[in-house]
């Protein structure tokens, strides 16, 4: 979802999580400790009796040992499986019999359980993923059956998409020896060869009170959940689990790297590019807020810089646009892409691009450009406040990757420091010095 990585930019790092009750104004969210170390969230939205019941859990593939990748994507699968209170199939029939509906993600640097169910509801849930933090059963039935559901899912969603492989092959050049550049689903030779001992030492290690966040948005209070978490993950005895986060902050030189693919498969070519940007954890967090601001002025929509220039103006292009995602415990990434227009090649939209940045850089941006970005910012996050499982998965991704709501909270103040100035900096140093990768996507026999 666009709106976490955001969001995410617009705070700033001030420490781990606060042990006393904080509150913070933007999404209205409070929060506590449990004595077992596990954080719990609650963001108020009275407007329907429904919430949204998120458990977050500070790991994700970035975590994982080398040789086993895709093991925190397998685990996320095998969570449904089962417990003694709730055998198999069962959760998955509890949840629909409450008329809920349920799911589960993983990232690089966390995986997350949620349901979406109606406010009088919500015990039952909370007592059915307390049960399952700690007391999940794992045959080697079901290990062998869902290791085949996730290699389909792989076959399905990597291999059977060229551009996803392009991607896949362009991450792995890119990072080096950052763990980021490893698939969150894995490597296909390494799925396979996940078992029940690998899967049974990761829930284990690190699924513990005290690596989890329990977000809960909707029509709850702060002293309506209290005595709820209290009567089911509390009752879970502390664990001494890992909680070190690993991650390499090494930073590969600049290159010229660049994956070209061919594939029959493909229609539409398409051009990418990732740079290496500091995250909100990792670089230089003064560029963090200016590089959202830039993102939104060169490639946020319809009216941004590069969609004008490409695709209205020199008709070159039929999309084109800028992601930051800076939601992240080691370095974040900021993204360009481009489709040609039918008839235009690849080395021709790539030239008016780079032509683009290019003037982009000479000319800089203007303190209206900041202003008018700024408040479009401000927009997206009214939007995302609206809706419980937006701002539910808005804060959690936040507090995943260790920030605290003090940080979520200090973001208008923030947002109104950032300059031109900034912005142009901050720019130059990611279009001039930032290791970056391209990836070029075309069909097979096509011209560049």
């Amino acid at each position: 979802m666009r709106f976490c990585f955001l969001f995410a930019l617009c705070v700033t790092l001030l420490g781990a999580a606060s042990q006393r009750d904080v509150s913070a104004d933007i999404f209205g969210a409070e929060t506590f400790t449990l004595g077992n170390g596990m954080q719990v969230v609650v963001i108020p939205n009275h407007r329907v009796p429904i919430v949204s019941h998120m458990v977050w859990y500070t790991v994700g593939s970035a975590d994982e040992t080398l040789g086993k990748s895709g093991i925190a994507h397998f685990l996320e699968h095998l969570m449904f499986k089962g417990t003694p209170t709730y055998p198999a199939g069962e959760i998955t029939d509890l949840v629909a019999r409450n008329g809920g509906q349920q799911n589960a993600f993983t990232s690089y640097d966390y995986t997350a359980y949620y349901q979406n169910i109606a406010v009088d509801r919500l015990p039952k849930m909370m007592e059915l993923e307390a049960d399952r933090m700690r007391n999940l059963i794992l045959s080697e039935e079901d290990v062998r059956v869902e290791r085949d559901v996730v290699l389909e899912e792989r076959r399905m969603r990597v291999d059977s998409r060229p551009a996803s492989i392009m991607a896949e092959r362009l991450d792995a050049a890119l990072w080096v020896t950052n763990h980021y550049g490893i698939p969150v689903i894995g490597w296909q030779e390494e799925i396979e060869a996940l078992n029940r001992e690998d899967a049974f030492n990761f829930y284990q290690r690190w699924y513990a009170p005290k690596n989890a966040i329990l977000v809960v948005a909707g029509d709850i209070t702060l002293d309506a959940i209290r005595p709820l978490a209290e009567a089911t993950y509390g009752k879970i005895k502390p664990v001494d689990a890992v909680t070190l986060r690993e991650r390499s902050t090494f930073l590969p030189q600049a290159a010229d790297v660049r994956v070209t693919m061919e594939d029959a498969r493909v229609r539409q070519p398409r051009w990418q590019r990732s740079y290496i940007a500091p995250s909100v954890n990792v670089g230089d967090q003064a560029d963090v807020y200016a590089l959202q601001v830039l993102s939104e002025i060169l490639g946020g929509g319809s009216t941004s810089h590069l969609y004008q220039a490409l695709v209205v103006n020199q008709a070159v292009a039929s999309s084109a646009g800028t992601f930051y995602s800076e939601d992240a415990v080691s370095y974040g990434r900021f993204f360009l892409s481009v489709s040609p227009n039918p008839g235009v090649s690849i080395d021709t939209v790539e030239a008016a691009l780079e032509a683009e940045l290019e003037k982009f850089l000479a000319d800089g941006v203007s303190d209206e450009d900041v202003a008018r970005a700024i408040r479009r910012l401000e927009a997206q996050l009214v939007y995302a406040k609206d809706s419980p499982t937006n701002a539910a998965r808005a804060v959690g991704a936040l507090l995943a990757v260790g920030l605290t709501l003090d940080d979520i909270e200090s973001w208008p103040d923030r947002m109104a420091e950032v300059t031109a100035e900034q912005v142009n900096t901050a720019a130059a140093r990611i279009f001039t010095e930032a290791p970056s990768g391209t990836g070029v996507l075309l069909p097979k026999g096509g011209a560049s």
